[in-house]
């Protein structure tokens, strides 16, 4: 649940363990993002939602994306159709240019720099859009491991 549909990250990175602290943690699920071969960065980014997309419609996103999706003023249930449209044309020209799902780390983020981050983007080429991805997935799951391991105590084993 760190990582949206990828539980290989967690498991390629636990094989270094025991871990200093949350930290030396992160810094490890990271190196495995980093290292993983451009088939498996490009699987990871494609299992992200798409924002106000069909699953958050249908309600059928993880809680985890649910929550941070809500926190951005995402709530599909507050939006106004115009807006819940304006998502839907952005995934598309998004996905049609990058033909990867736009990721963005909804907790640093709310619904109008969502939008600006949309709009600015689109104009960047598909490497600069895979690596920005990839960091914002780095950033997902640093919110996402902090609100399960405690920083406190001799270490993550």
């Amino acid at each position: 649940f760190l990582f949206e549909g990828s539980p290989w990250i967690a498991a390629a990175a636990w094989e270094a363990r025991p871990f200093a602290g949350r930290d030396a943690l992160e810094r490890a699920l990271n190196t495995v993002i980093a290292e993983a071969p451009r088939d498996r960065q490009l699987a990871l980014i494609r299992a992200h939602p798409d924002l106000v997309g069909r699953a958050a419609l249908a309600g059928t996103l993880t809680k985890e994306s649910t929550g941070e999706q809500r926190a951005a003023g995402l709530d599909p249930g507050r939006l106004t159709p115009a807006e819940v449209a304006r998502f839907a044309e952005a995934n598309a020209a998004y996905k049609e240019k990058f033909d990867i799902p736009f990721v963005i780390c909804a907790r640093e983020n709310k619904k109008a720099s969502i939008l600006t981050g949309f709009d600015t983007r689109l104009n960047n080429d598909r490497e600069t859009e895979i690596a920005t991805a990839l960091r914002e997935i780095e950033r997902i799951g640093h919110y996402r491991l902090i609100d399960v391991v405690s920083e406190e105590g001799d270490g993550v084993h």
